[in-house]
């Protein structure tokens, strides 16, 4: 009777293993599949104007991480990667910063040249009529060190914003795998103030060992840069028109030539 029940168990964990394999394996394949459709996908992104915020630079580094990452050089950084990725696309990108800086003018109190720092960055935005917004920064609970997962936000009252914001956060959480997190209005000046879809995506928790050293690893950066990239693709897809496509997909080309540079390829 031992003998069956060991029989049996041996089996059963068999089946188990197997279960589990043949999940992974379809999910894996899954994932191959979406990729390809957001390749597919990406003439999407062609003559649309893009505004990438690297959140913080200058008078305000943003917060710091307990091995002494910054947050203003992670988000310069992923910020860069999505700027590559969107151009090769098709994609008009302006950046708000290319380097450790701030759009305030010198003098004045630091909340004043923060406040004025915001409000340029979403100007340039509105001045040049951009399709989208999308600021980059990191998140941090020092209370809560175990606090983990990318984030996006988006402003209330924003139906634009919040399916922008929904499509970058389930990307976030099917190719990331490290966050279940869920996309949340939260008014900020940024998003209240921009013209268009506008959304945050906080990259994960600065104040996370763990994610600190992530983020700061620059193939993670590149796969976070692809993941926004991604759920923008998916979000303008759906706005796109048939007949517009063509025209687009010859504009992407002849950009894409014309902004030849790294590669970030889905992960």
């Amino acid at each position: 009777m031992l003998r069956v029940i060991r029989v049996r168990f041996r089996y059963l964990c068999l089946f188990t293993v197997i279960l589990v394999l043949g999940f992974f394996s379809l999910r894996a394949i899954y994932d191959h599949m979406e990729n390809r459709r957001v390749a597919a996908l990406s003439w999407s992104l062609a003559n649309k104007v893009i505004v990438v915020d690297p959140g913080h630079g200058g008078i305000d580094p943003g917060s710091k991480g307990p091995t002494g990452a910054i947050e203003e050089d992670i988000t310069l950084e992923v910020a860069r990667k999505l700027a590559t990725v969107l151009s090769q696309a098709g994609a008009i990108v302006l950046m708000t910063r290319e380097s450790d800086m701030d759009l305030s003018e010198e003098g004045g109190s630091l909340l004043t040249r923060k406040r004025q720092d915001l409000a340029r960055r979403v100007a340039l935005a509105n001045e040049h009529d951009a399709d989208a917004f999308i600021s980059v920064h990191v998140n941090s609970f020092k209370s809560g060190p175990t606090e983990h997962g990318a984030q996006t936000f988006y402003q209330p009252g924003s139906e634009e914003g919040k399916k922008l914001a929904t499509s970058i956060q389930s990307e976030l959480i099917r190719l990331l795998k490290n966050t279940n997190r869920k996309a949340k209005a939260v008014d900020y000046y940024t998003t209240r103030n921009a013209k268009m879809p506008a959304v945050i995506v906080e990259i994960g928790f600065i104040s996370n060992a763990k994610e600190e050293k992530l983020m700061g690893d620059v193939d993670y950066q590149g796969k976070l840069a692809y993941v926004i990239y991604s759920g923008m693709v998916k979000y303008f897809a759906g706005h796109a028109t048939p007949t517009s496509g063509a025209v687009d997909k010859e504009k992407a080309t002849e950009t894409f030539m014309q902004n030849k540079g790294e590669i970030y390829n889905a992960p």
